[in-house]
């Protein structure tokens, strides 16, 4: 089948990694449905797994990708939940693509139970950026980051997929939200969604309940300065590097929440869907590339000039 996959591993040149063309299809395990994929989204994941981080050389090649909208075999269109059991995991699970194929290809296979039905209203195309980026900011928002306790959000780093989807969930939950970014361009783009856009490290007009940190070692130091008393600041990535330094005694003299977060169950899954469609809000979308183009969707990605998804549609 077609697909989109690592051949190797290249820690400096990522896309060289990267293989666009027919591969043989895995048999999946017993009791796990195959999904005609009809529209599917990268990440920053697939990046890393091109250089080589959480895919060693011996599950080479691997197929891509840990989100997709398919058709199902009773011919209902459903969103593919990524997170599946994995006894070969110390997590005792793993995403697609780590130790199982993943959604970057004409079909993958799941368990059952990881199928939610698509809403309606909501495009393949919309709903295919769902699984990862924005679940895991729902996570961040809600779960980890108890949003329903906070009036002050700040978002670090917005224009990147998650980043991007807390800003956008925050304000649709009727928070105050701050969002930083070092280019005007996506300044702009993020007032445009109803945030308060701000230089990093800018002093904000007040100190927030919850801070939402994808950037890392860059900006730590700035969320911890802009928390209130009891704040958590939710981290779900380091892009900027993972080397943070903190200032313990800020963390108790204030009482701060440092908490760890990736992805989400599959009930966010539905929770965010449920949301997203009673508030008419849709996932912000950078650029749409045919299936046939996915090299260059993941040069687009990697270049880092994106606010939002690249999504890849596989009927093109």
């Amino acid at each position: 089948m077609r697909a989109a996959y690592a051949t190797k591993a290249n820690p400096e040149d990522p896309l060289s990694a990267l293989t666009v063309g027919d591969l043989p299809e895995a048999t999946p395990p017993e009791g796990w449905v195959t999904v005609d994929v009809r529209a599917s989204s990268l990440n920053h994941h697939d990046l890393w797994s091109l250089r080589g981080v959480g895919l060693p050389a011996d599950r080479l090649p691997m197929v891509l990708g840990c989100d997709a909208v398919g058709v199902d075999p009773a011919g209902d269109e459903v969103v593919v939940y990524a997170v599946v059991p994995d006894r070969a995991d110390p997590r005792g699970i793993s995403l697609l693509s780590e130790h199982f194929p993943g959604t970057l290809a004409e079909r993958v296979s799941v368990p059952a139970e990881n199928l939610i039905r698509k809403p309606a209203g909501m495009s393949a195309l919309e709903a295919a950026c769902l699984p990862t980026a924005w679940l895991t900011a729902w996570n961040m928002l809600t779960t980890r980051g108890r949003a329903a306790e906070a009036e002050a959000v700040l978002v670090q780093g917005a224009g990147g997929g998650v980043a991007t989807a807390a800003v956008v969930l925050a304000v649709a939950m009727g928070k105050r939200v701050y969002a930083t970014s070092r280019e005007e361009w996506k300044r702009e783009r993020v007032t445009a969604l109803g945030a308060t856009a701000v230089e990093p490290g800018a002093r904000l007009p007040e100190r927030v309940d919850l801070v939402i940190e994808s950037v890392g070692a860059p900006t730590f130091d700035h969320s911890m300065k802009s928390s209130k008393p009891g704040a958590r600041i939710v981290v779900c990535g380091a892009t900027g590097g993972h080397q943070a330094t903190i200032d313990l005694r800020r963390v108790f003299a204030m009482r701060l929440e440092i908490l760890g977060a990736t992805m989400g169950s599959a009930d966010e899954m539905r929770s965010l869907l449920a949301f997203l469609d009673e508030q008419g809000v849709r996932p912000v979308i950078d650029a749409t590339y045919g299936f046939s183009e996915a090299a260059a969707a993941f040069e687009h990605l990697h270049s880092g000039k994106i606010f939002g998804k690249v999504v890849l549609d596989h009927s093109r």
